[in-house]
């Protein structure tokens, strides 16, 4: 199993990921809630170190994170969890998000984090991240979002936010077959195609009669949403936050970024990435990483500037 999910055009992959995906990590299940939570985690030799959580976003999975983990670890013990309905997890009947955010704590709890903890999440992720800020934040030295749109109330949704953006799922006669289908969803290109080899491998999973992938496409339709309500989530945060985007994201616009930078304040670091689209880490990551390390240094040595009532 594990050359497969390291097979591939391996002359096409830089030094530093190949570094990446070489350093060792462990694979760990928690219950959550009566659903196992499987997550990966780095570092667990130096349990002084604080914890830094890693949060997949939508039909995602926690190998996202593997070629980013590694570059945190002489300051951070590193988790990367499968969300319940995503990746190696468990399913649910129905979902909600306070359940996503008591599957980050419980992760956090069960890799030994402190209360130092930091968050970060991409996209849906980054709900599930602002819900963990809001409900948990006795835990946390802070959270961040890395393309993860809050919208003004007044936001003129062009469809349902409730529905789905995952197609339902095929059954493919070949892993092969199946890789080759592979997308990026929302849609969009990406030059760094050994990434979309490798967390694409990790995205399948098989089944009697073929290859199909790993996330539970009937998620949206048992979840008690929220999404319209972030913009409360937001205001009432008492933790630290952080944003990281993408300039060239369709989803988070200018007028976005400047609704959450008036709904936070000025202290609240925002950083956009150049030449990145919404899945930012896959487009840029070696941007990215020095942006997250860049942010999260500045935390450890600094006091906030924000008021948190």
């Amino acid at each position: 199993m594990e050359d497969m999910h390291n097979a591939g055009a391996t002359n096409t992959r830089p030094g530093w990921f190949i570094r990446a995906l070489n350093t060792p990590f462990a694979d760990r299940t928690v219950v959550v809630e009566g659903t196992p939570i499987h997550y990966l985690s780095w570092g667990e030799d130096t349990p002084d170190k604080p914890g830094l959580v890693f949060v997949h976003g939508n039909g995602a999975h926690a190998h996202w994170w593997t070629f980013i983990a590694p570059f945190f670890l002489d300051h951070y013990r590193v988790a990367a969890l499968d969300l319940s309905g995503a990746g190696d997890s468990g399913r649910r009947d129905r979902y909600a998000p306070a359940q996503f955010a008591a599957e980050v704590v419980g992760v956090a709890e069960d890799a030994g984090f402190g209360n130092d903890t930091v968050v970060v999440g991409h996209s849906f992720g980054g709900f599930v991240t602002l819900q963990t800020g809001l409900l948990h934040c006795d835990r946390l030295r802070g959270i961040v979002l890395v393309d993860s749109a809050v919208r003004p109330p007044d936001y003129q949704w062009e469809r349902d936010p409730r529905r789905s953006p995952i197609k339902p799922k095929r059954i493919y006669p070949t892993f092969e077959e199946a890789l080759a289908r592979f997308r990026l969803m929302p849609p969009q290109d990406c030059r760094n195609q050994y990434i979309l080899d490798y967390i694409g491998r990790w995205s399948l999973m098989k089944v009697d009669t073929g290859w199909t992938w790993k996330f539970d496409d009937g998620l949206f339709r048992k979840m008690d949403f929220g999404l319209e309500a972030m913009h409360e989530a937001l205001a009432q945060l008492r933790c630290r936050v952080g944003v990281i985007y993408g300039e060239d994201s369709y989803l988070f616009t200018q007028d976005i970024a400047d609704y959450m930078f008036r709904v936070l304040d000025e202290s609240v670091p925002f950083v956009g990435i150049p030449d990145a689209q919404h899945h930012v880490f896959l487009d840029q990551p070696l941007a990215f990483v020095s942006a997250l390390r860049t942010l999260l240094a500045e935390w450890r040595h600094s006091k906030p500037n924000r008021v948190y009532a």
